[in-house]
């Protein structure tokens, strides 16, 4: 165990999490944050110490109540071992190979950055995701598109990304120039947490080290083929940054399979959702069928086919992820 001069604040305690302890365990444990998760073994911190404890807690189910980046444990104070996760502001998660598997992702987060590059790796569709993942996880979402010294065309890259959704956030920079990057910081203030998400080789490691004033983290160039790259971050960790706010880093993901997102495609897609209401039948399927203001709605050029299909594919993930939680719950 190692002694450290953070205070419970500065790791992003509040009234949300304190409410959740009772007088009796305040007296017999304390709280600690989970900074990284490694493979048997998890990183925690808390006023005063930071030690590694393994991340079985008695009378756990096997998914959710376990431990992720992020979370905030109580620890007895006499074995050093957690006794339970405090509740959660918000939990981040995945399937994972096949779809009977979940992977949590990150805990307790403010702000998520969602990274692309002004590149051909470029996707509206990937970024469509991500915002879906935002929004149903109720976590307030900026677009971060990076590497803008290869492109001489910025603007046009932030101009698709905000064509999203209206109000989006998006900001462009240079993840190398620390000036460039200084946009970013109104999100990074004491105590507060930011996640990174986004594919590999966007420069997600390059900006961490530069929010952090630190090359420690190992970066890679990109294949000149495709504009893409293998993703150097292999650890959830949570990363300090000079303004007093934490980075959390996450191993780059190609593509983020949707799970019961209903709500999150809702708010991304309400423009074709508010269309849909005109459609002549309740059950429209926004196909062939006459009287379907969608497909209208696209002839005239107020919605896009290529949206449309977005739209369509995202639903139906959701339909069958949320058709397999339900088999489960039964």
């Amino acid at each position: 165990m190692k002694s450290t001069d953070e205070s419970l604040e500065e790791l992003g305690w509040t009234d949300f999490f304190s409410e959740q302890v009772s007088a009796e365990e305040a007296e017999q444990c304390h709280p600690v944050r989970v900074m990284a998760v490694h493979r048997g073994k998890i990183a925690v911190t808390g006023a005063g110490l930071q030690h590694s404890v393994t991340p079985y807690i008695p009378g756990a189910l096997p998914s959710d109540d376990h431990p992720t980046v992020g979370d905030w444990l109580l620890i007895d104070n006499a074995t050093l071992q957690p006794t339970r996760v405090l509740r959660r502001l918000n939990l981040f998660k995945r399937r994972a190979g096949d779809r009977h598997k979940e992977q949590m992702i990150a805990a307790n987060v403010d702000t998520l950055f969602i990274v692309a590059s002004c590149n051909q790796d470029f996707s509206v569709a990937r970024l469509e995701r991500y915002l879906v993942l935002a929004r149903d996880v109720g976590v307030n979402p900026v677009v971060v598109l990076t590497k803008t010294d290869l492109t001489e065309t910025p603007d046009a890259f932030a101009a698709a990304a905000r064509a999203i959704e209206p109000g989006l956030q998006v900001e462009t920079v240079n993840g190398r120039d620390p000036a460039s990057a200084a946009c970013l910081a109104a999100w990074c203030g004491k105590g507060k947490t930011v996640a990174l998400l986004g594919s590999s080789g966007v420069g997600k490691s390059t900006l961490v080290n530069t929010l952090r004033g630190s090359d420690s983290i190992a970066t890679q160039a990109i294949r000149a083929s495709d504009d893409t790259g293998r993703h150097t971050t292999t650890v959830r960790e949570m990363h300090r940054l000079d303004r007093g706010g934490w980075l959390l880093d996450t191993p780059g993901m190609r593509e983020l399979q949707l799970s019961d997102a209903a709500a999150g495609i809702s708010e991304i897609f309400d423009d074709f959702l508010l269309v849909a209401q005109r459609c002549r039948f309740s059950n429209c399927s926004h196909g062939s069928e006459p009287g379907c203001a969608v497909q209208a709605a696209i002839a005239e050029g107020m919605l896009t086919s290529e949206r449309f299909n977005r739209w369509r594919q995202l639903a139906a993930e959701d339909s069958v992820a949320a058709a397999y939680l339900a088999k489960r719950r039964r």
